[in-house]
């Protein structure tokens, strides 16, 4: 009879199962840390992006496509989207308030974030400029392993955010990080209903300067501005 040296089967799954609870921190210690490098070296990116919004109740999807851009000021982040297509709008995010302006109808809504600054904050900068374990101020993290996405030896990452006011709008958001850059370069959004956004962002550039006027809206005496909060 002959004896089989190797180990019974459910004990191998155990190991891997073992071994695997045991990488897996590691692993995702290791990308919040590079993560964190970058961040301390940041100073701006900008980026082409399309925005695929999937609405599942008519089953279709629009599309948005622009620049973006990120900047540290002082101790803050600023934020600016410049949406080129299907139509022209800006969204600014800047001092704690979302601004959103309408160039077609002249108008400018502006959203004062207030106390949950933080969380607004880390939602519309996410992927770009933040340390990897300020992550885990607002979001449950968990590493899903590397993929190769246009070529970038990319790392996933699958958060959850912590405020219940962000969760009511977004179940959880999957990551894909250059950990050269330390920026994402895609992100899927994940909302009720089965309703989900998909961000893809190419042409990142790190560092390199962007002119003040990026970050003012281009308004004029006629422009009328509306706050919903107040």
């Amino acid at each position: 009879m002959k004896i089989r040296n190797s180990i019974p089967v459910w004990l191998a799954v155990a190991l891997a199962v073992a071994a695997s609870a045991q990488e897996t921190p590691s692993a995702l210690n290791k990308v919040l840390t590079e993560m964190d490098s970058a961040a301390a070296k940041f100073r701006s990116a900008e980026a082409a992006f399309q925005w695929d919004q999937f609405q599942k109740v008519v089953e279709e999807t629009d599309t948005q496509k622009g620049k973006i851009y990120f900047r540290r000021a002082g101790d803050d982040m600023q934020m600016a989207a410049d949406i080129t297509q299907p139509d022209p709008k800006y969204v600014l995010y800047t001092d704690g308030k979302v601004q959103w302006y309408q160039p077609g109808i002249d108008q400018v809504t502006v959203y004062d974030a207030g106390k949950s600054r933080q969380d607004v904050g880390a939602f519309l900068l996410l992927g770009f400029g933040g340390g990897g374990h300020e992550l885990l101020k607002s979001y449950d993290v968990k590493y899903l392993g590397t993929e190769k996405l246009g070529g970038v030896n990319t790392v996933k990452l699958d958060l959850t955010p912590k405020a219940p006011n962000i969760r009511n709008h977004v179940e959880h958001i999957v990551l894909w990080v250059d950990p050269d850059l330390g920026v994402s370069v895609q992100q899927k959004l994940f909302q009720p209903g089965g309703d989900y956004r998909l961000a893809k962002y190419s042409d990142i550039r790190i560092n390199q300067k962007i002119s003040d006027n990026v970050f003012r809206l281009k308004t004029n005496s006629k422009t009328k501005f509306v706050s919903p909060q107040g």
